[in-house]
């Protein structure tokens, strides 16, 4: 039998290069699957049995060559007998295995050098993992279905841990997926890259869907801790297959950037006991310079060769923050600036606190104030806990104690997460 007398250690090692190459080509493999075949469920299953079959077999074999390249063809191979197997599928599985054939080959997995774009380093296959991004984000989904699907199919996350990341049951957030697959199944929703004269149209919902994952990362939505850093990182990670697979479109470079330069100060943006510190009150220090880098150059292609996107300019804003030594020698004529443009991109009344908020560093707390109130009716505005804060915080600098520690009050019975509800009930103690 297939793994008989294996020594522990070599088990170890072979469960953890199951799980490596799980995580980081599960995309790259359900996608060209799901291109195969037409059917993500279908994908998905043929690819746990491909899992398992690796855990029995590598062991004893060793980890092939191109790890990736046996856990596809195993997978196409199971989907293959399954079809065989349902005489309804009889007919589509001739013409599918004729079209793949012909576009591909599938080698035997005992093969070193089998599959295409699997464990050799390269992206071979960008447009199946591209299609499976666009289908996850398609907009004939609910918002809340794309980002769970994509961080099932793309970012390689179990259900337990999406439904974690939404902070629901697992069941919950089972019924969602395969909502989601069913809207996909009945509404016939391709699987494929939009063409030119959509692709406008449809990358922003993409686009929107990675971001969305990092925001929820970056400050997380309810529980005991400020950031999910693992979150963040899968976005960021999405993000990176994005532009790879995207390059000559510049918002792709401008979500990139911005997630690099804010994820950057990670380190800084939390203290001992998990609370948050402010950006003025950071230790610069702490702050990943490569990533900062990284993300400067990206803003550059971001913003070179035609108008502006909102990514881009506030990856702009985000890198003129990262290169100052200091709160005082932020450059806060050009990030209000860059708050200008942005809110005729994407005209919002969180992008007006931002806008007040740097105001308020340009011109004094005085003049950032009155753009706050003149904000007081909007409805959007009411239950986000950052603008009473940042009411609190202008009060104060204006020596209007009682007031601010109004608006610090409405901002905690507004905040759910513990470690920003700790750091407002210091700040009123002060």
């Amino acid at each position: 039998m297939p793994g008989e007398g294996v020594s522990p250690g070599a088990g170890r090692v072979a469960a953890e290069a199951v799980e490596s190459v799980f995580r980081e080509e599960r995309g790259l493999l359900l996608a060209s699957l799901v291109r195969r075949f037409g059917d993500l469920d279908l994908a998905e299953e043929v690819t746990s049995e491909a899992i398992e079959a690796a855990l029995r077999h590598w062991p004893a074999e060793g980890v092939p060559a191109r790890p990736g390249a046996w856990l596809l063809t195993t997978a196409r191979r199971r989907a293959v007998d399954r079809l065989r197997r349902d005489q309804a599928y009889a007919a589509r599985l001739a013409v599918l295995a004729a079209d793949a054939e012909r576009a591909e080959p599938a080698p035997a997995p005992d093969e070193s050098g089998s599959g295409p774009g699997f464990g050799s380093g390269s992206d071979e296959l960008p447009d199946e993992r591209l299609q499976l991004f666009f289908t996850c984000a398609h907009p004939a989904l609910a918002a809340e279905d794309r980002t769970a699907l994509t961080l099932r199919c793309l970012a390689g996350l179990t259900t337990p841990e999406v439904a974690r990341a939404f902070l629901v049951p697992t069941a919950t957030m089972a019924q969602r997926i395969v909502r989601a697959k069913k809207k996909i199944r009945e509404a016939r929703i391709p699987f494929r890259v939009p063409g030119p004269d959509e692709l406008p149209e449809r990358l922003p919902g993409v686009l929107q869907v990675v971001y969305s994952v990092f925001t929820e990362g970056y400050a997380a939505s309810s529980g005991p801790r400020l950031q999910r850093l693992d979150l963040a990182e899968e976005a960021i990670r999405l993000a990176r297959i994005l532009h790879r697979l995207l390059p000559a479109e510049r918002e792709s470079a401008g979500l990139l950037a911005l997630l690099l330069l804010v994820h950057a100060r990670r380190e800084a943006r939390t203290g001992p006991e998990g609370e948050p510190v402010l950006l003025e009150d950071q230790d610069r220090g702490r702050w990943d310079r490569p990533m900062i880098e990284e993300g400067r150059s990206l803003v550059v292609q971001a913003l070179t060769g035609g108008p502006a996107g909102p990514y881009g300019v506030q990856a702009a804003i985000a890198a003129l923050h990262d290169e100052a030594t200091d709160v005082a020698a932020t450059d806060w004529p050009q990030i209000v600036a860059l708050y200008d443009v942005l809110r005729t991109l994407t005209p919002s009344p969180v992008v007006e606190l931002n806008r007040a908020v740097a105001v308020a560093m340009r011109d004094g707390p005085g003049a950032g104030l009155a753009l706050l109130d003149a904000l007081a009716g909007e409805p959007r505005l009411r239950a986000y806990p950052p603008y009473a804060v940042a009411r609190g915080d202008l009060l104060g600098r204006l020596g209007r104690d009682g007031e601010a520690a109004a608006a610090y009050r409405e901002a905690l019975e507004l905040t759910v997460t513990e470690p920003e509800r700790a750091a407002l009930r210091r700040k009123l103690g002060e």
